[in-house]
């Protein structure tokens, strides 16, 4: 990309798109196009072919997506099928139709069989059967991947899939009913701090272990692939660390200086028991994680103080 390049960021309000735009920024990037759901329904094809046509747009990020945690996955499956399909297939198709350069679809580790062989590579992609409460989102996150390949060998165009791990940081969603698990534990032991309760509840046992990735690191990975990945297959993008839900429970409680007690309620789902992406093909192009776990969480904790209200 150029520094004068017409890029557009969908999605750019969510904590992935605004990480890029961020990044963006940082790095003088000074042509780029965002659009806000109210401005644009990326699920009206013919609005977005005419935001396409009349924008000329050269380079686009692909972060716009309905997301959610466990309860929100499970209950809103409709949705979460419906809208994330037709957000993909109008924005994949209007970019060839317009010539777009490149594209960057994000996926999602939970595109991945539940029980794929650990830690998991990018050949595992159906290769065996989804995790029931993300299903629906799964689904529609493969039909991304499968329309990229197929513009691409069809069409010869240069669209491109990342996948990226668990994500978390500035920006994050912390509405206990659809987030994910991070900021949904952070917003609860810094709550039963502030109002002085003894203990909190985690859904499910606490034993699955989960990877983590700071959503700056993932807009660097964005910029890198963006710059220097030509391919039809998919590429993972993790940190490389794994941990339980019980003890990432505890890093947030030392964090956050709280040292009530954790109740387990095993009546709610765990989800998939074990989650890590193996990295190893974009850790080999020269791309890394920088920010640890600890330090990570840190961040979103300041940032959760700063700026709460607009969080929740």
């Amino acid at each position: 990309m150029e520094k004068d390049s017409r890029i557009y960021i969908s999605g750019h309000r969510g904590m992935v798109g605004s990480a890029i735009l961020r990044k963006l920024n940082e790095n003088d990037y000074n042509n780029i196009i965002v659009k806000t759901s109210k401005d644009l329904d990326l699920r009206n094809q013919s609005a977005v072919q005419d935001f396409f046509a009349d924008e000329h747009i050269e380079y686009v990020f692909m972060a716009a997506a309905k997301v959610g945690g466990i309860y929100a996955n499970d209950i809103y499956r409709a949705e979460f099928l419906y809208d994330n399909m037709m957000m993909e297939a109008n924005i994949i198709n209007s970019s060839y139709q317009n010539n777009v350069k490149k594209l960057l679809f994000l996926g999602s580790s939970c595109i991945y069989p539940k029980l794929a062989t650990q830690p998991i590579k990018e050949d595992s992609l159906l290769t065996g059967l989804l995790e029931q409460t993300n299903e629906p989102y799964a689904i529609a996150k493969i039909a991304g991947i499968k329309l990229i390949e197929s513009y691409n060998r069809q069409y010869g165009t240069n669209f491109i899939s990342c996948m990226p791990t668990n994500l978390y940081g500035q920006g994050d969603n912390y509405n206990l009913e659809n987030s994910h698990v991070l900021p949904a534990l952070l917003r609860k032991i810094i709550e039963a701090k502030e109002n002085n309760e003894s203990t909190y509840t985690v859904w499910g046992s606490g034993s699955p272990l989960r990877e983590f990735l700071y959503v700056d690191d993932l807009a660097n990975a964005c910029l890198f692939l963006m710059d220097k990945y030509k391919s039809n297959d998919t590429i993972n993008v993790g940190s490389g660390a794994e941990i339980s839900i019980k003890d990432l429970a505890y890093k947030i409680q030392e964090i956050v200086n709280f040292t009530g007690d954790i109740i387990f309620d095993t009546s709610k789902p765990d989800g998939t028991p074990r989650k890590l992406l193996d990295s190893s093909k974009i850790n080999n192009l020269g791309w890394n994680a920088k920010f640890d776990l600890s330090t990570g969480i840190l961040m979103s904790y300041n940032d959760y103080l700063t700026n709460r209200n607009q969080y929740i």
